[in-house]
């Protein structure tokens, strides 16, 4: 196995990390990709694709959860261009929202995943996920599980449809659209909210966690979905219309459909292409994603605390992760996302990562094709963000997370 690309001197150790998760930690097909004052740093790839198929320089995979910032990003794009108000109600929008007691529901609400639609509780039928109007029809229409910014709960599968919706209605585009316009067009990323058939077969196909194997342990809210079929956790993973079935996501329906909240594919490359502009001050290259005063509503802590959905503490802004040290909890629930506390971003399950930190003027991206189990970002991922600190002269908390 052959690791690929190339790795300035100073961030030697993050290449070294890399190859050790191949080595050592079952690294089957990855990339690393990290940008300093705009300019690559690490550019990395290797492993296998799929059975006999390298991992190239153009392979891209889903990155689940990630896709959250690329939605997130275009909420914020409206905001600062004065065309999308984040404390005004979404029904200012979006009239059809308001019903059974979601009229005064703010669009922070939803960016904070406070909105109370954590889950779909209409049973749903197979392939719903891929019919955006019965989606969100249905979300119009449903009842909020809680009282709108009282608490918040990851909307695991629900935040894209949600936030996607306010961005069709302000600009008349589908949110893949406009995310391809305003900014994967713009910057010449290789990410996607709606897959192009023709790249098909650049896609490494998901390696999911096998629960059976010796030694892998299941987080709390795997768990309750399993034994509580009517939980949140439960209608989350199970009410989807058959997306989380095994295989599903590698489908072409499920690659074609502009999915903001776990759809997107992409690469270490295109996910830390996208946060290099928000490292640096909102523009790169004479292309402004957002002005610089936006940045504080994208990384400032919005929500904290034990999350209704996933069972374990998390953070957010206002629609990126926040850094979290969950490394006190039991080690099924212990994965967390230690970064610096200026840095935001997202990860994804079974352990894709990527994030901008403005004060470091450092963005970050990692896929990968192998899963692991937990719900943060696992040991695979958290060694090269580690690497990338330590080289930068950073340190660690007691608790983890970096400064400078």
């Amino acid at each position: 196995m052959t690791i690929q690309g190339t790795c300035a001197p100073k961030f030697a150790e993050v290449r070294t990390e890399f190859e050790r998760n191949f080595a050592e930690r079952g690294e089957v097909g990855a990339s690393v990709h990290v940008t300093l004052e705009g300019e690559p740093v690490v550019d990395l790839w290797g492993g296998e694709a799929a059975a006999g198929r390298p991992w190239s320089e153009e392979t891209i995979v889903h990155v689940w959860s990630c896709t959250k910032a690329a939605t997130a990003l275009t909420a914020h794009i409206l905001a600062s261009r004065g065309e999308l108000d984040l404390n005004a109600p979404v029904v200012e929008y979006w009239p059809e929202y308001g019903a059974n007691g979601k009229d005064a529901t703010l669009v922070r609400h939803v960016l904070a995943h406070q909105a109370g639609l954590p889950v779909v509780t209409t049973p749903l039928p197979a392939g719903a996920f891929y019919d955006w109007e019965l989606i969100t029809s249905t979300l119009a229409a449903q009842q909020p599980l809680w009282e709108p910014g009282t608490r918040h709960g990851y909307h695991g599968l629900t935040f894209g449809f949600l936030v996607g919706e306010i961005v069709r209605r302000v600009t008349g585009r589908t949110l893949g659209r406009f995310f391809e316009k305003e900014v994967s067009g713009p910057l010449g990323l290789d990410f996607w909210m709606g897959l192009p058939e023709d790249l098909e077969p650049h896609v490494a196909p998901t390696i999911p966690v096998d629960p059976t194997q010796p030694g892998i342990l299941l987080p709390s809210l795997f768990i309750t979905a399993l034994t509580q079929p009517e939980s949140l956790p439960g209608l989350m993973l199970l009410n989807n219309g058959g997306y989380m079935a095994p295989g599903e996501s590698d489908s072409r329906a499920a690659h074609a459909a502009e999915m903001g909240a776990i759809g997107g594919i992409s690469n270490a490359r295109g996910l830390a292409g996208m946060y290099r502009p928000l490292a640096l001050g909102g523009a790169y290259n004479g292309v402004r994603l957002v002005q610089e005063s936006q940045l504080p509503q994208m990384s400032n802590v919005a929500v904290a605390g034990l999350d209704a959905v996933v069972m374990v503490p998390s953070r957010f802004a206002l629609g990126f992760q926040k850094a979290t040290d969950n490394t006190h909890l039991a080690p099924n629930d212990r994965e967390g996302l230690l970064m610096s506390e200026e840095a935001f971003g997202h990860n994804g399950m079974g352990g894709s990562l990527g994030f901008a930190d403005p004060k470091a003027r450092l963005s970050f991206g990692y896929t990968m094709n192998r899963q692991g189990p937990g719900l943060g970002v696992n040991e695979r991922g958290q060694s090269l963000v580690d690497a990338v600190y330590r080289a930068l002269g950073h340190r660690q908390t007691g608790g983890g997370t970096w400064f400078a």
